[in-house]
């Protein structure tokens, strides 16, 4: 097991998250970005970072672990004097995990300073950086922000705009960028809008964020969602956008609503609250069962758990409880520490449990060993019969676009029908959300969805 990985392992890796401010108010940009990471930290809790620019040179801090690890009073000090900011949590998908590769980026190149935040995937990451280094490019990193930099420096004569413009119509993938120079802030959303990007204003200021949570940390309003294809530039002039060529149809990565974002994130117009308990309702009537209780597994099935109580009359329970002090470790566990992960994270309500017929809700089965594991431990409380059932259909197909995916032939729902992935978790019974079901609980999304984990069709072609 890689020393980032946490000892849940059935889980897809979380993304990585965003968060910038330009200041007209005399604000104090580094303490804003360290609470609008804080608000993002389930995105990545590999590493932390915040860099800030002042007019004159741009300062930063980046360290290995979660933001308040990284980052104290004295850190935050050091920062003092900026007038932009922007911040990075990591959840390595791209690159190992060494100190050199966590983020903002910080560059100098012949115009100046330049930092990058970047929340995605490049997919010709590897063709890309392989021309700029026959073309006498050094890397750094092995992360493919780096390659977007060093596209935008050398093409920085022709003005900051143009680069960026120029170097978006090579890139391939995914990407939620921030990039900030001494004086300048810049937002990019690539053009399939497969990670989210917002745009928020706390007085005067502007701020921009993976997820709209993160404003509400720092008392900003949410103005939009920045569109796909969409370059922000925000200066002491105010704010500019351009509109590259987008394609007929948009790519939003769908476990955005599932799973990744927070339950009080709006992303492209859908509440992922709204979506999450929508996705219990309907799941109940496409697998309905005759059972005395419904739970959650904490915290992402919880809210489905809600929907599918109300979809069916079920009463909702506490059965699970979860210890919120384990998440992540930088150890590397032995075999009998994995299997006790579950246990560590998860412990069933004995007195709720006992002698029920228990309706269990997840948002997701990806190996299916942790599926497994809760069955069992809710039998040993006492349960009855425990049925299953996933707001989300089957995950058959990895992710070339920012999500830590399993391979293929690690995947269970690649390998084995519903009714096999039933016996070898040791269920009752087993359902999952259908696709149009799906569908139906983010209607009205002014994006595109990506579907690829499910149907393998993806809106991009993966060149690996």
């Amino acid at each position: 097991m890689h020393p980032r990985d946490v000892l849940l392992q059935d889980k897809l890796g979380e993304e990585c998250g965003i968060f910038g401010i330009f200041d007209r108010d005399g604000l104090a940009v580094q303490e804003i970005t360290y609470y609008g990471l804080y608000a993002l930290q389930h995105r990545g809790q590999e590493s932390a970072g915040i860099a800030v620019a002042d007019g004159q040179t741009i300062r930063h801090h980046k360290a290995r672990g979660l933001v308040p690890e990284v980052f104290d009073e004295e850190t935050l000090d050091a920062l003092q004097g900026g007038k932009i900011a922007i911040g990075h949590v990591r959840y390595p998908t791209y690159g190992d995990t060494g100190l050199y590769n966590a983020q903002p980026l910080v560059i100098k190149y012949k115009k100046g300073f330049l930092a990058l935040a970047h929340n995605g995937n490049l997919v010709n990451a590897e063709v890309l950086r392989n021309e700029l280094e026959e073309a006498g490019a050094v890397f750094q990193t092995s992360v493919d922000s780096e390659v977007i930099a060093n596209l935008i420096a050398r093409q920085i004569d022709e003005g900051l705009e143009k680069a960026i413009q120029k170097t978006m119509s090579k890139l391939k993938g995914s990407y939620a960028l921030l990039l900030m120079t001494e004086d300048k802030l810049i937002a990019v959303r690539d053009p399939y809008g497969m990670r989210p990007l917002a745009l928020g204003r706390l007085g005067h200021s502007y701020v921009v964020a993976s997820e709209s949570c993160a404003f509400d940390a720092v008392d900003a309003e949410f103005i939009r969602d920045i569109k796909p294809g969409e370059v922000i530039i925000i200066s002491q002039d105010g704010l500019k956008s351009i509109q590259m060529p987008v394609p007929l149809k948009s790519g939003l990565c769908v476990f955005e609503f599932i799973y990744f974002a927070r339950a009080d994130s709006t992303i492209d117009g859908i509440s992922v609250y709204g979506a999450r308990k929508e996705a219990g309702k309907i799941l109940a009537v496409e697998h309905p069962v005759d059972a005395d209780l419904v739970i959650g597994v904490p915290d992402s099935g919880t809210t489905a758990a809600l929907g599918y109580a109300e979809g069916s009359g079920i009463p909702f329970g506490e059965g699970l409880i979860k210890n919120r002090y384990v998440g992540r470790t930088f150890i590397r566990p032995s075999q009998v520490m994995r299997e006790q992960g579950v246990r560590i994270k998860l412990n069933a309500l004995r007195k709720i449990i006992k002698g029920k017929r228990i309706v269990m809700i997840d948002d997701s089965i990806v190996r299916g060993t942790t599926s497994k594991k809760i069955v069992e431990m809710l039998r040993l409380a006492g349960a009855r019969e425990v049925h299953i059932r996933i707001s989300s259909p089957p995950v058959r197909f990895p992710c070339y676009f920012g999500i830590d995916t399993p391979t293929k032939e690690h995947l269970i729902g690649a390998k084995y029908g519903v009714e096999e992935i039933c016996r070898i978790i040791g269920a009752d019974s087993l359902g999952y959300l259908s696709i149009d079901g799906l569908l139906k609980t983010v209607e009205g999304s002014s994006c595109d969805l990506c579907l690829g984990c499910f149907t393998g069709e993806y809106p991009i072609e993966a060149e690996c």
